[in-house]
């Protein structure tokens, strides 16, 4: 079928406009639609991750230390903050803008043709098809490809690199996946088939289901508590790594110490299937490195500090809230900020309490929004939620730019030219909150804004 011709910002609008027909989970379109493309997921080994949380940890870890041995490494993060780009590359470098639009052009013609039997494919489902043909066509040595949504019946299922990795089990999706952590644990733990080596950090019921279904398939499984973390400092922290020792990991929050025992394990994997081959020198290297934008990731901006994490979800919201509160004696002195924006379809209160909770924030100044997109909630509500439920005032700014102003500005309406004595900005709540920040923040090359930006929570 002769390709569509079309331009980045047609590629994007394109893609947006499949949004309409949802998530709909189902593995049957992505196969067919792979199938009519020759197979592209057949090209290339790695890993799965799945997981309800530090998925996208897992993904950074292993993918700066497979760098750092020389490996080209593709990689799938989700969801984007500054570019849609963001959710294929290799090395850490996104996709051009010309190639996503070639290979988008290739893969709606596709999907025209397997749509007449299997229906049309989401967005997410495309998007799949099109990392996967990239990889393909660029003959890269393995991939670390991130679950969208679940495991059992997301797109990038249809997949199977021959290593599974299943980082924990908590409540999210519940509208989807099932309303029990052994529900949600089942969907996860599907992406475990015969033949695989897998790994996971999870614990409690949802271990024992992980454990079942390894059985069932004969799947060797690797259960790895967290690393015992030996110091948390401003950029990151220091964990006792098995046999690599002491090793620095640039990610902040303790939370890391259990990322980075699932991605020590998971390159072990790799390495005992036969698909790569991390050295600890590489390993160590790759850790300490290791990048993961938006994520308690800290910037300064006219001499402030300001952190910017999604938080979505409670889980998060309180990993947040600790790592807050251990990163404080490191940050700027003075009275913190929190910016916050969260989508109406999550659990805002469920955030709302774990954020509350963080004593650094107790006294702070809290401006609440909402990003453009029509998910998030209003930015008056959220400040009543906040009262409400912190007992404590909050502001309400509607735009993001205007939030972010006021939260860096001491009545001048431009930025702070010192920071002294100014706390702490902090940017949370919402994904995409964090990637409209760091689009007006910092200047990065590689993740250039796009035309039009898609909702990066729009899809999984």
């Amino acid at each position: 079928m002769t390709p569509q011709q079309l331009s980045y910002p047609e590629a994007l609008a394109a893609l947006a406009a499949r949004g309409r027909f949802g998530i709909r989970l189902g593995l049957g379109r992505t196969r067919a639609l792979l199938a009519a493309l020759d197979h592209p997921e057949l090209a290339f080994r790695g890993a799965l991750v799945a997981g309800t949380n530090g998925k996208g940890s897992v993904l950074a870890l292993m993918g700066s230390a497979l760098t750092a041995a020389g490996y080209r490494v593709g990689e799938t993060p989700k969801p984007h903050l500054v570019t849609y780009r963001e959710r294929l590359q290799i090395g850490g470098v996104p996709v051009d803008r010309d190639t996503f639009a070639r290979l988008s052009g290739v893969v709606f013609a596709t999907a025209d043709k397997v749509a007449r039997r299997h229906g049309e494919p989401t967005e997410f489902e495309l998007l799949t098809a099109i990392t996967f043909l990239w990889f393909a066509e660029m003959g890269l040595d393995l991939a670390v490809v991130e679950v969208g949504l679940g495991g059992r019946l997301d797109a990038t299922h249809a997949w199977d690199g021959g290593v599974a990795v299943v980082t924990n089990i908590s409540l999210d999706h519940t509208d989807r996946l099932g309303t029990t952590i052994e529900a949600i644990a089942r969907e996860k733990a599907a992406i475990i088939m015969r033949g695989d080596l897998a790994v996971t950090g999870a614990w409690g019921s949802a271990l024992e289901v992980i454990e079942r279904r390894s059985r069932r398939v004969a799947a060797p499984l690797t259960v790895t508590p967290p690393a015992p973390l030996r110091a948390v400092g401003r950029d990151g922290i220091d964990v006792e790594l098995g046999r690599l020792g002491t090793v620095r990991v640039g990610l902040r929050g303790r939370h890391q110490a259990a990322n980075v025992a699932v991605a020590d394990a998971a390159l072990d994997a790799l390495e005992a299937a036969g698909i790569a081959r991390v050295p600890p020198e590489r390993r160590r290297e790759g850790y300490a490195s290791v990048r993961w934008p938006g994520r308690l990731e800290l910037i300064s901006v006219g001499g402030r500090d300001v952190l910017l994490d999604g938080a979505h979800n409670p889980a998060g919201a309180a990993a947040l809230a600790e790592a807050l509160d251990e990163m404080a004696p490191f940050l700027a002195p003075g009275r913190p900020t929190l910016v916050l924006a969260i989508m109406a379809d999550k659990d805002v209160d469920g955030v709302v309490r774990a954020l509350a909770g963080s004593t650094l924030l107790r006294e702070a100044r809290v401006i609440c929004t909402a990003p453009s997109g029509g998910r998030a909630l209003a930015a008056d509500r959220l400040a009543a939620r906040w009262q409400s439920l912190a007992g404590r005032a909050a502001e309400a700014v509607e735009e993001p730019a205007a939030a972010l102003d006021a939260a860096l500005t001491s009545g001048s309406g431009a930025f702070l030219a010192s920071g002294a004595g100014a706390g702490p900005v902090i940017v949370a709540g919402s994904l995409y909150l964090v990637g409209a920040a760091r689009a007006i923040l910092v200047a990065d090359p590689n993740l250039e804004p796009d035309p039009s930006m898609p909702h990066p929570e729009a899809v999984p």
